[in-house]
């Protein structure tokens, strides 16, 4: 038996953060949730009208920022808290979602968040999500899955995920916002959005939920077990 770091990378839409969710729950591992992270960063930013363009104040910003996870009792998952205040609605609006690609491409912003992810997944047994978890965050990962689902499947189910969180938006604009995300997560210079040599490809496109869960749960098994 050997414990193990998996990195969960991808373009927006494909399921990496509920599916991360619950592979770390089959697996008894830590969820570290690195969207959220910087969707808290993102909603900080936007509430106190940070100038990205400012490399001064964008620092001073990030020095006043606290982020931790705690467990929710009652769903048995983690929930994302700023500054002591919990945020985890808040993060998921599309104000946020707007805006947290070019957040998450300062380098500055990106050289805080990954000391503090490295920081939490020292002694492995860890589940990450994101966009570089694999290629730059932890390089080292013992299992790297990559996702990736047709584009207007992706803005589907984020419509049906805003709408049952209260939110609302058309799929016309959500399909928008994730191409360009996926534009600028791919082509942006700080650990841009790529499919390492050493990856497991996962289309879920025409995936459930449960088979995706599995695939990666089994593929995780075979590592831990050898």
């Amino acid at each position: 038996m050997q414990d193990i770091i998996i990195a969960l990378d991808g373009y927006s839409g494909c399921g990496k953060s509920s599916t991360a969710k619950e592979v770390a729950k089959a697996l008894k591992y830590t969820y570290l949730d690195s969207g959220a992270m910087y969707r808290a960063v993102t909603l900080y930013f936007l509430r106190h009208q940070v100038n990205l363009q400012d490399s001064e104040v964008v620092a001073e910003a990030l020095d006043a920022i606290n982020i931790r996870f705690s467990r929710n009792e009652d769903s048995l998952l983690n929930e994302t808290y700023l500054n002591g205040e919990n945020v985890e609605e808040e993060i998921r609006k599309m104000e946020v979602s707007k805006n947290v690609s070019a957040v998450s491409a300062l380098p500055v912003v990106r050289k805080k968040m990954v000391s503090q992810q490295r920081a939490l997944g020292k002694d492995k047994r860890v589940v990450m999500d994101g966009r570089d978890i694999g290629s730059h965050v932890f390089p080292e990962a013992e299992l790297k899955i990559f996702m990736t689902a047709d584009l207007k499947v992706r803005a589907e189910r984020r419509m049906k995920e805003l709408a049952e969180k209260g939110g609302g938006a058309s799929l016309e604009e959500i399909e928008n916002n994730l191409r360009e995300r996926d534009k600028l997560d791919s082509s942006r210079a700080q650990s841009p959005l790529i499919r390492t040599e050493d990856a497991i490809e996962i289309d879920t496109t025409y995936l459930n939920f449960d088979e995706q869960v599995k695939k990666i749960v089994d593929l995780a098994k075979k590592l831990i077990e050898r």
